[in-house]
């Protein structure tokens, strides 16, 4: 069982209202899917102490400065999984792989994650992770391959949208410039208002399927 961050039950409909999207549809294709992990960057001040201090912090993706959190969502957009934040130059299999969150899930759920996590399920039973396939010299996508690609990019775009509602909030959309140790207190903080505000007006989450 994952630790939620708030208490709040969650609706995906409350109020009973009309939906542009159907939240079955994505159940129906990816029924095991219990959480869309993704990460987010937010870049920080230099820090101080010379180069062995900054170099951690050093995102290739951001390139800048960076604190990195892993956060994972609900197919209907609440965030259930917050990471500590972690220096920029760690990679997203990494984070996952130490966070352990795979293996929080229960039997038969699994994860959905974009093409960057490859390997991140390594040592968990088949099927803990739905993510697309890259298209290799060695192994090309089929036209199935890239059909399925292309349902999991619709419906992970759920995670993109609760990033942007994070960033609606100026703490955690500019530089950072607290105190390193403290974001991660500051996220969580913001994900609860996030959660609490998705209660009330669900993310328009998915396409409808072709």
């Amino acid at each position: 069982m994952l630790e939620l961050l708030d208490d709040f039950p969650f609706d995906p409909n409350p109020g009973g209202r009309p939906r542009r999207s159907s939240l079955a549809a994505v159940m129906d294709a990816f029924p095991q899917v219990r959480l869309v992990i993704d990460s987010k960057e937010q870049r920080v001040e230099r820090p101080g102490g010379g180069h062995a201090a900054q170099k951690p912090y050093y995102s290739g993706k951001k390139r800048a400065h960076a604190i990195k959190t892993q956060l994972a969502v609900s197919p209907g957009g609440r965030i259930e999984s917050l990471s500590p934040g972690v220096p920029g130059s760690v990679n997203d299999v990494r984070l996952l792989r130490e966070t352990g969150l795979l293996g929080r899930l229960a039997d038969g759920e699994a994860g959905m994650t974009d093409k960057g996590y490859e390997g991140a399920d390594k040592g968990y039973p088949a099927g803990v992770l739905v993510r697309p396939k890259k298209n290799r010299k060695s192994n090309p996508c089929t036209e199935a391959d890239q059909a399925r690609n292309r349902l999991i990019s619709r419906y992970r775009v759920v995670v993109e949208h609760t990033i942007a509602q994070l960033n609606r909030f100026t703490v955690l959309r500019q530089v950072y410039r607290g105190g390193r140790q403290r974001h991660g207190a500051v996220s969580r903080a913001v994900a609860v208002l996030v959660n609490r505000r998705t209660r009330v007006k669900p993310l328009k989450v998915y396409a409808p399927a072709a």
